[in-house]
């Protein structure tokens, strides 16, 4: 008889009946796709769906802070027990907002994600009214609380906008 070393008998359970090993931890992924999404964001980075605007701060910020990217676009991310969900949702501009700053000896964008960032004059650009700032492939715009945060360092010049950090002026352009 041949004894096998290194196995431990009970690693792997057997089911009573048909004696095949249970798989534990295995993770099934969902994927919705963005034509069955029932929410979407608008251009101000609100959240809608049939019956309307989003009202209930906590879900706001829950699906803020679930916003994820991958090669097929933005998604919403969760992930409960062994399941993992992702539901790519339409956008009217874009999907990223800087909604709030930090201004120390950097400024640092707070993202309706949650996540920070640092403000990057020269990648800042003017679309009509609305700022931007590119960071890579992402494109973040202002939102209003965004705007008013940033608004004493922005300066106007005949046609031109300019953003004044550190003593250092930075055009903006526009696109």
């Amino acid at each position: 008889m041949t004894k096998i070393t290194g196995f431990k008998a009970n690693a792997y359970p057997l089911k009573k009946r048909n004696r095949r090993p249970i798989m534990k931890n295995k993770r099934t992924e969902i994927i919705i796709p963005k034509d069955r999404a029932i929410f979407w964001l608008d251009k101000n980075g609100r959240w809608h769906n049939a019956h309307g605007e989003f009202e209930h701060k906590k879900i706001i910020a829950y699906f803020h802070s679930s916003i994820k990217r991958d090669e097929n676009g933005y998604y919403l991310s969760q992930r409960r027990q062994n399941v993992h969900e992702k539901v790519y949702f339409h956008y009217e501009d874009t999907a990223l907002f800087a909604v709030d700053l930090i201004k120390d000896d950097v400024v640092t964008l707070i993202l309706n994600t949650g996540k920070q960032i640092r403000l990057m004059p020269r990648n800042l650009f003017l679309r009509g009214d609305d700022l931007y700032m590119r960071m890579g492939k992402e494109t973040i715009k202002f939102t209003e609380r965004g705007l008013m945060k940033i608004s004493d360092l922005l300066e106007y010049d005949n046609t031109l906008y300019f953003i004044k950090i550190n003593n250092r002026k930075y055009k903006i352009r526009q696109s």
